[in-house]
């Protein structure tokens, strides 16, 4: 891998049952606390177990291992457990958890893909070995979109004539290996009547873009996750943005995070936007750029 591709990754290491290690990248958490008492609120899902004040803003929170399925917390078992307080696709969110481990680095090309036995249920996004013990990766997005199934809707995007037909003229290429976020992306276009090409990862993208040039018919829009296993945002925009055989497509990099440094980054590795998911309205927009690229 080009020396220019390395991007480590941290992740905070913690529990949701007494002995199976979960895994959630750093750049997602503001904080982490000891439980405090919560206010509940009334109606919401059986995973929000209340709300919390954080920096002077009411932030729901989630037992994770009841969102996941395991058994929720006990009263109990609260007293000794962590709220972690994350920042993710335009909220922050706490997550209720066991117990806190502790913050490792690791490189996305060392995380694998979890089983595809696993199905469409699993709350993982991928596998990684640390210190000879398996490390779960969670997928929040589905998570979140199983507490907050609103939050999978795009809503209505209204488009020009002009712009739904050169949305329909180029070639689109959506890559993510979250299930939920692939749904996002995919209705985003469905509702307008785009076709485009789909990949769970960053490998399979860069084959396809290979195969569709050497076809005459190069991708045109590139949208990828960031934090994807084996080969990630960033490194596919590099090896892209490095190949001399490929045509340069628009590329646009899609994460959850809320952070000016993944924002930076993607820049300096040669993406032309990085946009926070999901937002329908933004994307399509931001697709009609590239294509009105010089």
């Amino acid at each position: 891998m080009a020396e220019g591709t390395k991007h480590p990754q941290k992740l905070l290491l913690f529990y949701l049952t007494s002995h199976r290690p979960f895994g959630l990248g750093t750049l997602k958490i503001r904080e982490i606390m000891p439980f405090v008492p919560l206010t509940r609120l009334p109606h919401s899902h059986s995973a929000v177990v209340g709300t919390m004040s954080f920096r002077g803003s009411a932030v729901p929170v989630i037992d994770m291992a009841a969102a996941v399925g395991y058994p929720p917390l006990t009263a109990e078992e609260r007293k000794t457990a962590s709220i972690i307080v994350t920042d993710i696709q335009r909220r922050e969110i706490g997550f209720l958890v066991r117990s806190v481990r502790k913050i490792v680095e690791t490189e996305w090309k060392d995380v694998m893909p979890p089983p595809k036995s696993l199905g469409d249920r699993a709350f993982i996004t991928g596998l990684v070995t640390i210190e000879d013990q398996i490390v779960q990766l969670l997928d929040v997005e589905l998570l979140l979109a199983r507490v907050y199934p609103e939050s999978v809707d795009p809503g209505e995007v209204v488009l020009t004539d002009v712009q739904r037909e050169t949305l329909k003229g180029l070639n689109i290429l959506l890559v993510d290996d979250s299930q939920v976020a692939r749904k996002q992306l995919s209705d985003a276009l469905d509702s307008k009547d785009v076709t485009y090409f789909v990949t769970t990862n960053g490998q399979d993208a860069l084959d396809l873009m290979i195969n569709a040039n050497s076809d005459g018919r190069p991708i045109d829009i590139l949208v990828s996750d960031i934090e994807m296993p084996g080969l990630d945002g960033y490194e596919l925009t590099f090896n892209v943005r490095d190949s001399s055989s490929l045509n340069q497509p628009y590329i646009i990099l899609h994460t959850s995070l809320n952070s000016e440094m993944s924002v930076s980054y993607a820049k300096q590795v040669g993406a032309d936007e990085a946009l926070t998911k999901f937002d329908a309205e933004e994307l399509l927009h931001a697709i009609l750029r590239g294509a009105e690229r010089d």
